[in-house]
């Protein structure tokens, strides 16, 4: 979870603006009469929307709903549009597609205050596979995105995370409170930290025990995955749930949390049953003597003062997962138990989704817990420490510019195996950095680098792209390949390809249009060598770069660009400008983009340096007021060094 806050949708002026807002009105349906059977997610999302409609917004919004293969009526989302426009107390428009003639024609009519639909998303296969022409349909629709589906959040699809790419995205209230809330409490959590973990499987919460160990003090493990810990200390389980194949995990895992001295709360005595059905005949058993013909469904008495114990004490408790088979009243007791402990406790409660989401509310404490995630999948995904796409795509908020470190590999580390390696050391070392992180990758590493990289803090870039879609460019490599792959940055116009491939201001223009085009986000550099800087030309060189390289590129277009001073002198050369020199020319690259755009654009850009840099001189340079980080050549090959850089 990202320690930075994003903008919401308080931080932007939506009057008279499209706002397209992504949704999870993945509600459930009657399969007889289609009507909605319970509308809580619709429900949860009418602060976000009535925000907008209130200051004046044209909103458009989106959603899925179930697993259609192609358009099928039964998962239309009308039910949708008629249940939310008796909450708006207005019509809600509903397109008869999602990024067709229809739904084009009802976004250009929409007026200030009034509310569209999309037809279900799923609808089109490109959605969940987040193909980038899709993405851009989606946000040709408006001028503004916000994500407001929490839910879904774990999904690169194109309306969580494709849209992104190429609209300013905002978080909606529901995402903003997940955010403050489940955020706080995984970074900077009220001690003491309990964590509650339960559900059927130990493979399914690896992660997140993983991840939580450093951090809390008692992690209680309940539900059906704490057989296979009990029974990876030998003890006696029956027939109860176990994954055989996950003891010796089951044993490093117990012998983690003893090393970091976490206590680690498995159940003492068991509600073992007969037979998995309502009414089985049970009784309760000690923990470690389950009788061989009977199963564990619940925990037991002791069990409970025992876990409750530990939920009294705490700051703060985070739980996902029942305690036992809830849904059959008899093995209800020990969730119930758990959810009456969080509701009479003084702790930060937040309670993970999924199962036990539901079954606080089916128990009645929902109003008496802190929190209840609206995300199940998400949720879990969030404590288990990954970087969600649907998150991570959100502008950055707080105060300041955020630094952002790229590397560039150049032609090095080309062989997959190679890049893997250098990148599985690096993520842990980054893993807690509150910069941007990307890292410049060869062509032929690109597919290792993304999967390798998927989830974390560390995005890749290609080192560069041709401006042509496609064509008989032998050897090259275009924008759009790039974005079909899934690659986020592309480093545009390095001083190596200037000089080397004869890449002019021109070509440099067209790449970088070609990859806004698509999605992709250059960083374009820009230099002077030491002649020019001898002769004193330094920023009338800078001036052509910028001013050539921009040529065209509208201002709402800004936001996805880095720009990276690199004076040629430094670069591999082991000079490095002076933290003064550099300086210099940032604030006046700075200043340059303020009078072809405006001050506020200016404000906002990323500017890196590069040339030399180095675990040593990082700090120095990202210290200054102007820059914001640096693009790294030799020690980005380096984990140790460039996780220093990184955290500089």
């Amino acid at each position: 979870m990202a320690k930075r806050k994003k903008k919401n949708i308080e931080d932007v002026s939506v009057q008279d603006k499209k706002v397209i807002v992504r949704v999870d009105f993945n509600v459930p349906l009657d399969k007889e009469t289609g009507e909605i059977t319970d509308d809580k997610r619709i429900r949860a999302a009418l602060p976000t929307i009535e925000y907008l409609v209130e200051h004046g917004a044209k909103v458009i919004l989106m959603s899925h709903m179930g697993r259609p293969k192609g358009f099928d009526t039964k998962l239309s989302l009308k039910p949708v549009a008629n249940r939310l426009s008796e909450y708006l107390d207005q019509e809600v428009i509903l397109a008869e597609d999602v990024i067709g003639e229809d739904a084009k024609a009802k976004a250009d009519k929409l007026e200030a205050g009034q509310v569209m639909i999309l037809e279900n998303l799923r609808f089109h296969g490109e959605e969940t596979k987040n193909v980038p022409s899709f993405a851009r349909e989606l946000a040709g629709l408006a001028e503004v995105y916000v994500n407001d589906a929490f839910g879904t959040a774990h999904r690169a699809h194109a309306s969580t995370a494709g849209v992104a790419n190429y609209l300013p995205a905002y978080a909606g209230y529901l995402i903003q409170k997940e955010i403050d809330v489940m955020g706080q409490a995984i970074t900077d959590p009220k001690q003491p930290f309990v964590a509650i973990l339960g559900g059927a499987k130990v493979s399914d919460k690896i992660g997140v025990i993983r991840n939580l160990l450093p951090q809390v003090e008692t992690l209680i493990i309940g539900g059906g995955m704490a057989f296979t810990f009990l029974k990876a200390q030998g003890y006696e389980i029956g027939t109860s749930l176990c994954e055989e194949d996950k003891l010796d995990l089951a044993k490093e895992l117990l012998a983690e949390a003893k090393d970091q001295n976490v206590n680690l709360l498995l159940p003492v005595d068991i509600a073992a049953a007969t037979e998995f059905s309502a009414d089985a005949d049970y009784s309760i058993v000690a923990a470690d003597a389950i009788p061989a013909d009977r199963m564990g469904l619940d925990i037991g008495p002791k069990t409970i003062e025992l876990f409750s114990d530990a939920v009294k004490n705490a700051g703060t408790v985070v739980w996902n997962g029942p305690m036992g088979v809830f849904e059959f009243e008899e093995f209800a007791k020990g969730t119930r138990a758990i959810a009456d402990a969080l509701a009479n406790s003084d702790a930060i409660s937040i309670v993970g989704g999924g199962d036990s989401a539901a079954a606080v509310e089916l128990m009645g404490f929902a109003d008496q817990v802190t929190h209840i995630s609206t995300g199940g999948g998400a949720s879990l995904e969030l404590l288990e420490g990954k970087v969600l796409p649907g998150l991570d795509c959100l502008m950055d908020g707080g105060e300041g510019r955020r630094i952002f470190a790229a590397g560039n590999w150049k032609m090095n580390a080309g062989v997959p195996a190679d890049a893997e390696k250098l990148l599985l050391e690096l993520l842990p070392l980054v893993k807690d950095a509150d910069s941007k992180i990307a890292i410049g990758v060869p062509f032929t590493a690109l597919a290792k680098a993304l999967e390798v990289t998927a989830y974390s803090n560390v995005k890749i870039a290609a080192q560069n792209c041709h401006y042509e879609d496609n064509g008989a460019y032998t050897g090259e490599v275009s924008a759009k390949m790039l974005a079909e792959m899934g690659v986020p940055y592309v480093i545009i116009g390095h001083s190596e390809r200037r000089e080397y491939f004869n890449e002019t201001d021109e070509t440099v223009n067209l790449k970088a249009k070609a990859a806004l085009n698509w999605g992709v986000r250059p960083i374009i550099c820009c230099g002077e060598s030491l002649a020019q800087r001898e002769a004193g030309e330094t920023f009338d060189w800078i001036k052509g770069q910028i001013v050539n390289g921009l040529e065209g590129i509208p201002a709402d277009k800004m936001s996805f660009i880095t720009i990276a001073y690199e004076p040629i002198w430094a670069i591999g050369t082991g000079k490095t400008a002076s933290d003064e020199q550099a300086q210099e020319v940032c604030a006046y690259i700075r200043e340059l983009v303020a009078e072809l755009y405006n001050e506020q654009i200016a404000a906002e850009l990323v500017i890196q340096y590069g040339g030399s840099v180095n675990a040593g001189n990082a700090a120095g340079l990202f210290g200054q007021s102007d820059i914001d980080g640096g693009l790294v050549g030799g020690a980005s090959l380096k984990p140790q060094d460039f996780s220093v850089i990184c955290l500089a």
